[in-house]
C-alpha cells in the first residue's frame, strides 16, 4: 500500500518549526507569603512611597537536567502584565550554569521600593543552597526601559548591590551587559528596612492588634460623642436661663420705667 500523502515542497521544509513553550512556563505558584514594604519619603520619579502590603508567591521545579525557581509579587485589587513582577532562576545540571530570567528584564511595580534586590537576593540564597559552584550566565539589560539617568544609575546600583557586574562596552553608556562569575559570589541579603516578610503567626497577630485598636478607637470616639452630646445638653440649658433672665431684666426695666413715670 503506497502513501498518498504529498510530499512537503521546499518551502515547508526550510520553514522553522514555531518554538514550543517550556512545560513549566504556565505552571501557577503553590506557596504563598505576605510582604511589608515600608513608607518611605515621597521620590521624584516614582512619587508617593506609603506602607503597603503584597503577596509573594512561588512555584519551585526539579528535574536531573535542570531546576527552576520562579517568584511573582502580586498586588491586592491591581492587574499587571504577565512580564512584570516576574523572576525566573534556572539551573542547567548539564552546564552547571545559573540563568537569570525573563529576556524581558525584571520590571518592579511598585518602582523603588527594594523588591528588586529582595527577589534577587531570593533567587541567590534559594540557588546557593545548592549549587554554589554554578557558574552564572550573564546577558544584556534592556535599554528601553531605562528613561532618565537616575532610573539607570538605581538599576545599576541593585545589580552591583546584589553582587552582579555592570559593563558597558561603549563610552555613551547606552547599551549594558551584567553577569557574575559563580553562584558563590551573588548576594542573599537585601534592605530589611524597606521589605520585610510577614509569617503567618506575625499577620495573624498584626491583624488582632489593629482589631484591638480598632476597637479602642471606636470606644474613645463613643466618650467623646457622649461628652459633646452632654455639652449640648447643657448648652441648652444654660442658653434658656440666659434667656429667661433677659426676658425678666426687661420685665424689671420696663416695670421700673412705668413706675418712675407714673
Amino acid at each position: 500500500m503506497t502513501d498518498s500523502s504529498p510530499a512537503p515542497n521546499d518551502e515547508e521544509a526550510q520553514a522553522p518549526a514555531t518554538p514550543q513553550p517550556h512545560p513549566w512556563a504556565e505552571l501557577a505558584p503553590d506557596r504563598f507569603r505576605l510582604l511589608r514594604l515600608s513608607p518611605l519619603p515621597t521620590d521624584r520619579d516614582t512619587g508617593v512611597r506609603p506602607l503597603r502590603f503584597v503577596e509573594l508567591a512561588q512555584i519551585e521545579r526539579h528535574t536531573p537536567q535542570q531546576s527552576l525557581l520562579k517568584l511573582f509579587v502580586r498586588l491586592p485589587g491591581q492587574l499587571l502584565s504577565k512580564k512584570h513582577n516576574v523572576l525566573e532562576i534556572w539551573a542547567d545540571h548539564r552546564t552547571k550554569e545559573l540563568r537569570f530570567g525573563p529576556d524581558s528584564g525584571l520590571h518592579m511595580e511598585p518602582a523603588n521600593r527594594g523588591l528588586g534586590r529582595f527577589l534577587l537576593a531570593q533567587g541567590a540564597l534559594w540557588a546557593q543552597k545548592r549549587w554554589a559552584h554554578y557558574l552564572v550566565e550573564g546577558g544584556a539589560l534592556p535599554a528601553k526601559d531605562i528613561t532618565s539617568e537616575n532610573i539607570r544609575l538605581r538599576r545599576d546600583h541593585c545589580l552591583q548591590t546584589q553582587g552582579f557586574d555592570v559593563l558597558y562596552p561603549e563610552p555613551q553608556q547606552l547599551k549594558a551587559t551584567y553577569g557574575a562569575s559563580r553562584v558563590s559570589t551573588l548576594r542573599p541579603d537585601w534592605n530589611t528596612e524597606k521589605v520585610q516578610i510577614i509569617e503567618l503567626k506575625d499577620a495573624a497577630a498584626m491583624l488582632e492588634q489593629a482589631d484591638r485598636n480598632l476597637q479602642e478607637q471606636e470606644n474613645q470616639i463613643r466618650g467623646i460623642q457622649e461628652r459633646l452630646d452632654k455639652f449640648r445638653r447643657e448648652d441648652g440649658t444654660l442658653r434658656f436661663t440666659i434667656a429667661c433672665l433677659i426676658a425678666f431684666s426687661l420685665f424689671q426695666a420696663g416695670l421700673l420705667i412705668w413706675i418712675a413715670t407714673r
